[in-house]
């Protein structure tokens, strides 16, 4: 187990943002990690969990305690049963599976950051959640003092949610428990429209899962959603902020304030969430409230490729990310009424 002081932080971090934490341990097995997560907890130190990296924004002040930073490795292949440790980095873990032939993980490739993080956030892209595929989830209880498994049922999972970032300060994640689909080398049925048009097929169909993933990463690096040092755009944490889910009352309010503002004849991207509730896009928000691709003329902008990427062109700090964030979520709620609910977690910070 590797200890550091007074250790950046933002190399940790795919925003490359965020000041140093005053402790980094960077544990390489499950028994490394929970002796660090006890060690703090004796302490009564604050305690900060890195995975990837891809999800975080720290602020420019740092963190005043322990950072714990997940190395673990551990790809499990019995079948169609799959146990990631959570430190293995998930989109080799999907191109693996993928080379096994097996299906369910494939419209996440290219997804940046850690296996362990994937059921925190229920990760989901192109018409995939891993909530899908997931049976248990191995994590370390702080409050028990013990580790658990937990069931896939009992892991609250819903949209960019789950029980695990409702109570961030409890659960230590070490290892991700799936079952996947052994389709002869097909692919899940294709759901989500643009990899159905780019793919030339209908929606419900299947394709070879590594024509279906290479696709996959076509659109994502289209978007800059695809790791490159040298590409600003995917210096970010990708979507920014969460697609907005609305009542029938708010989605009526939305759609006149869209009409008001755009014209009648404009009928925003809506899609049914259950329970009556409407889910809309963030990126059409951002855009039609004017906030278009490489808005910002400060170091911190958004993507030239995507609107729903907030990136560091380089010499940006926290601050100057939140300053931008705040003036995107102030002008879509002036603009349509709905407020924009930031995805990364914040470290130090807050919108």
């Amino acid at each position: 187990m590797q200890e550091l002081h007074d250790a950046p932080l933002a190399p940790l971090t795919t925003f490359r943002l965020g000041g140093p934490a005053t402790r980094l341990v960077t544990a390489t097995t499950d028994d490394e990690v929970i002796a660090a997560v006890r060690e703090a907890d004796a302490a009564g130190t604050p305690l900060l969990v890195i995975g990837g990296g891809s999800n975080l924004v720290i602020g420019d002040k740092g963190f005043d305690g322990t950072a714990l930073r997940i190395a673990t490795t551990g790809f499990h292949l019995d079948g169609t049963s799959l146990e990631l440790a959570a430190g293995e980095v998930w989109t080799d873990a999907v191109t693996r599976t993928v080379e096994a032939g097996l299906a369910g993980i494939e419209c996440l490739a290219g997804i940046p950051g850690s296996a362990g993080a994937t059921p925190i956030q229920n990760v989901g892209a192109y018409g995939q959640e891993v909530s899908s595929v997931i049976t248990e989830v191995v994590a370390y209880d702080r409050r028990a003092g013990e580790t658990v498994t937990i069931p896939a049922a009992e892991c609250d999972f819903s949209y960019r949610h789950s029980r695990f970032k409702q109570h961030p300060d409890r659960f230590v994640v070490l290892r991700v428990r799936f079952t996947l689909e052994d389709a002869d080398g097909l692919s899940a049925p294709i759901k989500y429209p643009e990899t159905a048009r780019t793919l030339g097929v209908e929606a419900g169909d299947r394709v070879p899962a590594a024509v279906a993933r290479e696709t996959v990463l076509k659109l994502r690096a289209g978007k800059g959603m695809v790791l490159d040092p040298e590409d600003h755009d995917t210096w970010s944490a990708g979507s920014f902020f969460t697609n907005p889910i609305l009542t029938g009352e708010e989605y009526a309010a939305f759609l006149a304030r869209a009409q008001e503002r755009l014209g009648a004849d404009v009928t925003p991207p809506a899609f049914p969430a259950g329970d009556g509730m409407t889910k809309t896009s963030a990126a059409w928000l951002i855009d039609k409230a004017g906030f278009t691709k490489g808005y910002g003329a400060g170091p911190a902008r958004i993507s030239t490729k995507h609107t729903l990427a907030l990136t560091n062109r380089g010499e940006a700090t926290t601050e100057d990310l939140l300053a931008l964030a705040r003036e995107v979520v102030d002008g879509v709620r002036e603009a349509f009424g709905v407020t924009l609910v930031n995805e990364p977690v914040t470290v130090g910070v807050a919108l």
